[in-house]
């Protein structure tokens, strides 16, 4: 990355860099490492990430003093979810900065939903190793917490993805869908899961998440969209 591309991003992040290198370091994925020393992301996207859960709860249990427990979890699960990460690293347009092999480059690496969801939780970590809790904390306050609640906490709130597609089913006297794993890929602590659901012999959709519980809502998610492009929710 030369300077005036990391001065770029630094700009887009709202965060000047005491130490760059980190900020680098945050967008080297572990298919460029041979190039790079050895050195990936992964140890900071695992710091990243705890941070974002720490930030995000304390966000969502201000933000939202009538909820109980069980909401929190839920609110909580839906914002951090896989979908909203990656929406936030798309808005930044991490994938233009990051660090891969040829492989990764080959295969459309920088469209990526898990690599991109990494380099954000990965950048977060870099931030906070820079400047402490409170900077990471703004950074993803203006790119994730508060876009993701611009039209309100209730939003968090509603009939999951899963449950809405049963009741359609339900409601028209047919058998519940079959939410079937069709491969897991990644590290241990990092895995992407892809669902796909089924429904009488017929796929209705298919999903990536980085738990199954994830997948299979966004599956469920668009297989409702199918069903509706298709007239059959009339």
């Amino acid at each position: 990355m030369t300077a005036e591309e990391r001065g770029e991003l630094e700009a887009v992040l709202g965060h000047r860099f005491e130490m760059p290198e980190r900020l680098e370091r945050a967008l080297t994925h572990r298919s460029h490492r041979q190039t790079a020393g050895g050195i990936d992301n992964e140890r900071l996207e695992f710091l990243g990430d705890r941070v974002l859960g720490l930030v995000a709860s304390e966000y969502l249990f201000e933000s939202s003093p009538h909820w109980d427990a069980g909401q929190l979890s839920k609110g909580l699960a839906r914002l951090v979810s896989a979908s909203s990460i990656h929406g936030a690293a798309r808005r930044l347009k991490l994938g233009d900065y990051l660090r891969l092999g040829p492989g990764e480059e080959k295969t459309g690496g920088r469209e990526k939903k898990r690599l991109l969801a990494d380099a954000y939780e990965a950048v977060v970590g870099a931030i906070y190793l820079d400047a402490g809790l409170p900077a990471a904390a703004a950074f993803l306050r203006r790119s994730l917490l508060d876009p993701a609640l611009a039209g309100g906490i209730e939003g968090l709130e509603r009939l999951d993805h899963k449950s809405a597609l049963q009741e359609w089913l339900q409601q028209r006297g047919l058998g519940a869908a079959d939410y079937r794993v069709r491969s897991e890929s990644g590290p241990e602590h990092s895995k992407t899961f892809e669902v796909e659901v089924w429904h009488e012999g017929r796929k209705l959709s298919a999903s990536e998440g980085f738990s199954k519980k994830e997948a299979e809502q966004a599956a469920a998610r668009l297989a409702l969209e199918t069903l509706a492009q298709s007239g059959e929710t009339a």
